[in-house]
């Protein structure tokens, strides 16, 4: 077999592309591709389900911007790998998933574990490639980082032929497809001045992808300097500091009541790479007039998802869109001032944890979940990164977990669960040197737990925190509200998470009052950062505390 095989030339495309390492689950159908990795600079993070391995592909992908990179089999394991990809399409995250075929001769023959890429994820990604020819494998990884980079990122998926890889495929390797960030014109920025002159209540609001560091902290000084509340998007809390004086809050599920009035009450409303979409809308109620100023800034030409009116849309990312308006000072900030600090007092009384004494009591052997996050906020550095999936326990870590500089909070706007143990170990392996912290809930974290064995292998060392109320307390919550006390298909039996974590060779203990949190979380994060392995603190809670 050629040194050149298509394999080969797949791994030094990637690396050419900047990729340091892929997530993988092996299969036979791709094994020219792990051949080409065997001693490539790429690392191949082995990872215990498809699931959990694309979802590490897509945290990393909102992580640093640039795309995420998984690899599995064909059938099972493209299935299991589907549910990050709806994450990916739905989140604007950059990702490439390649997927091991069957033999182009094999085809259209009920073959062993035999699927079509175009019919299973044509909706659900940018594009769908499937590498007919050897020859083109470094064209269709350009192609591939391109669709997945540019416009509205997302995800793109790539198929593999078991035998076309193997094939000789010798050649230069296609350079690098650059992606543009758009621009603002002249008139559009007059027309944006004007606009916001103009206004007695203007409210930023921001989210969506192809945010920088850079971007974020000159849209934080924009706001800042202008003395104008931002409002942010459904997780997507780290555009703007958490102790910002413009930081207003964010909109979405538990949601607080006057980020939504404000939302509704912004006379001229600057949206920055965040749109109007279902969630952000409370269902398409919010904002939904055509006669409302909405000045959108997004790069997607299409506007994908959004609603109500659109006064001006400028087709430009928020990095392109901070250089224009970096010297814009409208002059109106004390103008401002009352409708700026009426929000920003609201949004700070909502991100402190609550004293205990204040909360409810809950049943005896339980503790308050506020106590545990209360505790590990209190320790936090500003860089640290925090990951969650979806559920009603999200709601403490989207409170009262800081973040501070961006990115800084990784989780699923689709709502999807599984994500927050396989987010934590791609971020904790990308920037090893940031304290990662994870909150699941119970029926969350069993979902794709196993990859605490990842974790460990590779030396990712975060904190996870399981809320442990014995059962999926998102849909008890909605029961209760459709067919209260018929309770039916939302209860759980659970192990004990500190030993399971124990016995993947990391530190567990549980908390079953809040007398011993304080503890609890000094010992975990020691663990984390001084001995550099992975901690998980089990909290037992009550059932009936539902919300923070």
């Amino acid at each position: 077999m050629s040194n050149s095989h298509a394999g080969q030339v797949i791994v030094d495309s990637l690396a050419l592309h900047g990729v340091e390492r892929v997530f993988a689950v092996p299969g036979e159908s791709y094994l020219a591709v792990l051949d080409g990795l065997h001693q490539a600079a790429i690392d191949t993070v082995v990872c215990r389900q498809e699931g959990g391995a694309a979802y590490m592909a897509e945290a990393h992908g909102k992580f640093t911007g640039e795309p995420g990179v998984a690899m599995v089999t064909r059938g099972p394991g493209a299935a299991n790998a589907f549910v990050a990809v709806h994450s990916a399409w739905q989140d604007a995250t950059p990702m490439v998933l390649f997927v091991g075929l069957i033999p182009v001769n094999d085809r259209q023959r009920e073959s062993f574990q035999e699927f079509d890429p175009n019919a299973w994820f044509g909706t659900q990604s940018k594009r769908v490639f499937v590498l007919e020819e050897a020859s083109r494998a470094s064209e269709v990884v350009a192609e591939a980082f391109f669709a997945a980079r540019s416009g509205r990122p997302g995800p793109v998926v790539v198929g593999l032929p078991e035998d076309v890889i193997t094939q000789a495929a010798d050649g230069g390797l296609h350079p690098v497809l650059p992606v543009t960030d758009g621009a603002v014109s002249a008139d559009q920025l007059d027309r944006l001045k004007l606009a916001l002159q103009s206004a007695e209540k203007p409210m930023i609001f921001t989210g969506g992808p192809r945010w920088t560091p850079e971007s974020a902290a000159a849209i934080t000084r924009f706001a800042e300097t202008n003395g104008i509340p931002v409002i942010q998007d459904w997780r997507a809390s780290d555009r703007v500091p958490f102790r910002s004086p413009v930081n207003a809050g964010w909109l979405g599920y538990g949601r607080a009541d006057h980020a939504a009035d404000m939302f509704a009450e912004a006379d001229v409303l600057l949206a920055i790479g965040a749109l109007p979409t279902d969630v952000p809308t409370d269902g398409y109620t919010l904002r939904q007039s055509m006669e409302a100023t909405n000045i959108l800034v997004n790069i997607d030409p299409a506007l994908r998802g959004r609603s109500g009116a659109v006064s001006d849309h400028i087709l430009a990312t928020p990095g392109a869109f901070a250089d224009a308006i970096a010297d814009l000072d409208l002059g109106k900030a004390p103008e401002w001032d009352s409708w700026r600090a009426a929000g920003r007092d609201a949004q700070a009384a909502v991100q402190t944890p609550r004293a205990i004494d204040e909360l409810a009591p809950t049943a005896a052997g339980t503790a308050h979940m506020t106590a545990v996050v209360g505790e590990v906020a209190a320790r936090m550095p500003d860089n640290a990164v925090y990951t969650f999936g979806a559920g009603n326990h999200c709601l403490w870590a989207q409170r009262y977990l800081p973040t501070n500089v961006f990115p800084s909070q990784l989780s699923t706007r689709n709502g999807s669960m599984g994500y927050s143990i396989p987010a934590a170990v791609s971020t904790s392996l990308q920037e090893p040197e940031r304290l990662v912290v994870s909150v699941a809930g119970d029926g969350e974290f069993l979902m794709n737990g196993q990859e605490l064995a990842t974790a460990v292998q590779y030396g990712a060392a975060m904190l996870v925190i399981v809320m442990d109320n014995s059962q999926y307390g998102t849909i008890r919550a909605h029961q209760e509200v459709h067919f209260p006390g018929r309770v039916s298909g939302t209860q759980l039996a659970n192990p004990d998470f500190a030993a399971y974590m124990q016995a993947f060779g990391g530190h567990g203990e549980t908390v079953t009052g809040d007398e011993q949190a304080a503890d609890a979380v000094e010992r975990a994060l020691k663990t984390v950062t001084e001995q550099r392995r992975p901690a998980l603190i089990h909290v037992v809670t009550d059932q009936k505390i539902a919300l923070p």
